[in-house]
């Protein structure tokens, strides 16, 4: 059974990650949730525990029952790492290296294959600053996908919608053949 590990941003987009761990859970996948504090304010990670049958891990230092450092052991663990949805913020901390939460700490701790669906405000999304943190990771390898286009969550209409999850769903399957 293949280890995928989903990276929860805060964002309103966050409940289209519900249907992706329920998805890749369905079928047969081994899915773990790391969820950022402000994922939190949006869904519970009652939900993703429910979904995935795993733990969630929402804080570098909840406390823990047995020893172990997760951010390494998830790290390891994983065959590959999806994070969906992708705000700035955190493509913008794994471009400059910054690990200050589980989520960016475990990104930087894997070997495994790191797919990126960013989802944002149009302006945000066509920032040159976000723009050039995008290619300064996909020349790492990692793999960002493009965003949809339509109605966002602010009433604007433009790009920066995060794809839709069958399509990510699809995308993650095709890169564990």
């Amino acid at each position: 059974m293949k280890t995928i590990v989903v990276g929860v941003c805060g964002g309103i987009a966050g409940y289209k990650a519900i249907e992706i761990v329920h998805s890749l859970t369905k079928k047969g996948y081994d899915v773990h949730v790391i969820m950022t504090k402000n994922a939190t304010e949006f869904i519970t990670p009652l939900t993703f525990q429910s979904l995935s049958h795993n733990p969630v891990v929402t804080d570098m230092f909840n406390p823990i029952d047995k020893w172990d450092t997760k951010h390494i052991q998830l790290a390891k663990k994983a065959d590959l790492f999806l994070i969906a949805p992708a705000t700035a913020n955190i493509i913008g901390k794994i471009a400059c290296g910054i690990a200050d939460d589980m989520l960016s700490t475990t990104v930087m701790a894997t070997k495994a294959p790191v797919i990126i669906a960013p989802a944002m405000n149009t302006n945000m999304w066509e920032n040159p600053i976000l723009k050039d943190n995008v290619r300064k990771l996909t020349t790492y390898g990692y793999k960002v996908l493009e965003t949809g286009h339509g109605q966002l969550a602010c009433g604007d209409i433009g790009t920066g919608k995060l794809l839709d999850w069958t399509a990510i769903v699809t995308v993650v399957e095709n890169s564990l053949l």
